[in-house]
């Protein structure tokens, strides 16, 4: 396995990580089991699926604290 699924969901500024699968085809099972639940169910627009390349530096920038 060279990748990963990420299963977000996002509304307004609040987001949640729901779960990181092995393929596309099972975030996309997941996203179908939850649209239905409390509060998912009102924003069925803010499921996002990510790929993610394993063994792989994503955030590179560093950061800042304001």
């Amino acid at each position: 396995m060279t990748s990963v699924h990420l299963l977000w969901h996002v509304h307004n500024d609040d987001e949640k990580l729901i779960g990181v699968y092995a393929t596309n085809a099972d975030a996309v099972a997941a996203k179908e089991r939850l649209k239905q639940k409390p509060g998912f169910v009102n924003a069925p627009e803010g499921f996002q699926i990510e790929e993610y390349e394993m063994n792989q530096d994503h955030w590179t920038e560093g950061y800042i604290v304001v």
